[in-house]
């Protein structure tokens, strides 16, 4: 059965056809899930609540999407209902981002080269991670699914429900962000 048969299948009680739905994207979920919230327990909970608010409203699928961003939508509503506003970082006004704007034309980028090494590696990763989960979701979840879960733009835009040109800031917005905030992290060490 393709994906529009089970879909169809599932909206009619066979919750074999729903499973058989779930599994191609549980793991991708789970990701997402991990990557939005930085620990198992809570990516877990996210899978489980996506999947039981699925579950109810296979009904109102209109397949107007793919089952999968559908499936990232419920994840990442989910997510935002429920995410700490604490763990939420200010961003700064985007024209602090741009060289000659502070630090008296000293430009505070990084350069997003290739590390030489893993160690350097998993250091810019855990950076990004612990960044990412700082910043508010409006701008880390579009950076998420953009670099992370290697989703077109235009996906991204209709997950979120957003204009492409919206999308395209936010991702900006964090990919700036995430980049001052490597500088620092280098320029401590």
């Amino acid at each position: 059965m393709n994906e529009k048969e089970l879909i169809i299948a599932a909206q009619n009680g066979d919750f074999k056809a729903f499973s058989t739905l779930i599994d191609g994207h549980k793991d991708k979920i789970y990701r997402l899930a991990l990557k939005l919230t930085g620990n198992r327990q809570d990516a877990e909970d996210i899978l489980q609540e996506t999947f039981l608010k699925a579950i109810d409203n296979i009904d109102k699928f209109r397949m107007e999407s793919s089952f999968g961003t559908w499936l990232y939508s419920i994840s990442l509503n989910h997510f935002r209902t429920s995410a700490a506003k604490d763990k939420q970082m200010d961003l700064r006004p985007i024209e602090e981002y741009l060289p000659d704007s502070h630090n008296d034309g000293i430009t505070n980028l990084f350069d997003w080269g290739d590390p030489h090494d893993h160690f350097e590696k998993k250091q810019i990763m855990q950076t990004i991670e612990s960044g990412l989960a700082e910043m508010k979701y409006i701008y880390s979840a579009p950076f998420i699914l953009r670099y992370m879960e290697d989703m077109s733009v235009k996906e991204i835009s209709e997950i979120l429900k957003l204009s492409m040109p919206a999308t395209k800031s936010r991702i900006l917005r964090a990919r700036l962000a995430l980049r001052d905030r490597l500088s620092l992290s280098f320029q401590e060490k």
